[in-house]
């Protein structure tokens, strides 16, 4: 058995401090609301806020918070979505039904997130009321990614086609690529350790994977679409993103803007 490190537990608002110190010009968080006084000072640093919403109800909760902008994060997603109203499995919303929902229900710019992967998809968010979207999987398989060599390989393989969601990984709800390591710890009767002593205990297991080179032992996160992914760099994906959106995306933002 390979030797466990002790659990040093991580504040957020230390976090937060750093991001502050530094002046970033965007924050952007997950599972829940800033304090009051990290909101505060960023507003007086003018440092852009991002939210994380998975439901409707969680989008009206940033926006009285003063968030700057929502992300509207569906069930598709890769990795973690952060609900923090209802348990995770109660927040299961598609990206497609959940956009609208948000966009109607606050008036603050909306973006798009969970199974995006290319133009399509881009100019499907813009219609259904997202002013941006974000894109997580398609950049992770890309060259400059820090996602290991293992973890890109198998975005852009067969594999790729089949994720799961599990909560074995770290305690949370979370999508990645279907391997040996998501199935035995999905199987009924495995007892999962709250977030994030699982992420812990599995971390120890899957940093000794990667050296041996065994992606079927690592956590592969990836969204529903990652099959769309493509063997490129950030530069050129960005420029086809952005071509071919901008051919067809007019009309529909013009729709969506009467």
């Amino acid at each position: 058995l390979p030797a466990y490190q002790p659990y040093v537990p991580v504040k957020f608002e230390d976090q937060a401090r750093v991001l502050l110190d530094a002046k970033v010009p965007v924050f952007s968080f997950i599972v829940g609301v800033p304090a009051k006084e990290i909101l505060e000072e960023c507003r007086r640093q003018a440092i852009v806020t991002i939210g994380t919403a998975t439901t409707p109800d969680e989008a009206i909760i940033l926006e009285q918070a003063g968030v700057d902008l929502i992300i509207a994060s569906g069930f598709e997603a890769g990795g973690h979505r952060g609900s923090f109203l209802r348990s995770s499995e109660d927040s299961l919303t598609g990206t497609f039904s959940l956009v609208p929902q948000v966009a109607d229900a606050v008036s603050v710019p909306v973006i798009a997130a969970g199974g995006i992967a290319d133009a399509r998809g881009t100019i499907a968010a813009f219609a259904l009321g997202a002013e941006g979207v974000q894109m997580g999987t398609a950049f992770l398989a890309c060259e400059e990614s820090g996602a290991s060599a293992l973890h890109r390989n198998a975005i852009l393989s067969g594999n790729a086609r089949r994720t799961a969601l599990t909560r074995g990984f770290t305690g949370r709800l979370a999508r990645g690529i279907h391997n040996q390591l998501l199935e035995e710890l999905n199987r009924p009767g495995v007892e999962i350790l709250p977030y994030p002593l699982q992420r812990f205990l599995v971390r120890n297991l899957t940093a000794l994977a990667e050296k041996a080179g065994r992606p079927e032992l690592l956590q592969l996160w990836a969204g529903q679409s990652a099959n769309l992914s493509l063997q490129t760099d950030a530069t050129r994906l960005l420029q086809t993103l952005i071509a071919e959106v901008s051919s067809v995306a007019g009309p529909v933002l013009r729709w969506t803007r009467k």
